[in-house]
């Protein structure tokens, strides 16, 4: 039951960050919010707050991602609960050309329904051809 109420919220947050609102995603986040995305890219590093998370959800949604989630699974008391989502994320070029398409995973941390920390895991080589393209293509999107 909780996954299934976790994925259906997940599904409108991402469609809205996916449609370039990244608001519902900042609600659902603790003020000090822990983001990771690891790698070497220029999406990498930790944000740490919601004040800088907002700047690299605003990237994503500036870029133009799509983004999707494909599974998620909830487990724990409300004050210790982890989530786990598997899915997908896109971007086509102005041609409608797919020029990025990769998997991920975020393993994360809530306490009573808010974001404490999470991670994302994707193909590191994969998002730094994304920066590629978009340095290629659209140097104003790879500003951070």
């Amino acid at each position: 039951m909780q996954s299934r109420l976790a994925k259906k919220l997940l599904d409108y947050v991402m469609g809205r960050l996916s449609a370039g609102d990244p608001k519902p995603a900042l609600r659902l986040d603790h003020p000090q919010i822990e983001f990771t995305f690891p790698g070497e890219s220029s999406w990498a590093g930790v944000c740490r707050g919601k004040r800088e998370l907002r700047g690299w959800l605003e990237r994503f949604a500036r870029v133009g991602l799509q983004i999707f989630a494909d599974e998620v699974v909830v487990k724990g008391p409300p004050w210790r609960t982890t989530i786990c989502v598997r899915g997908h994320d896109h971007l086509d070029g102005p041609g409608g050309e797919r020029v990025y398409e990769n998997r991920y995973v975020i393993w994360g941390q809530m306490a009573w329904g808010r974001m404490r920390r999470y991670e994302v895991y994707e193909d590191t080589d994969k998002v730094r051809a994304l920066d590629a393209w978009l340095a290629q293509h659209e140097p104003s999107r790879i500003a951070g």
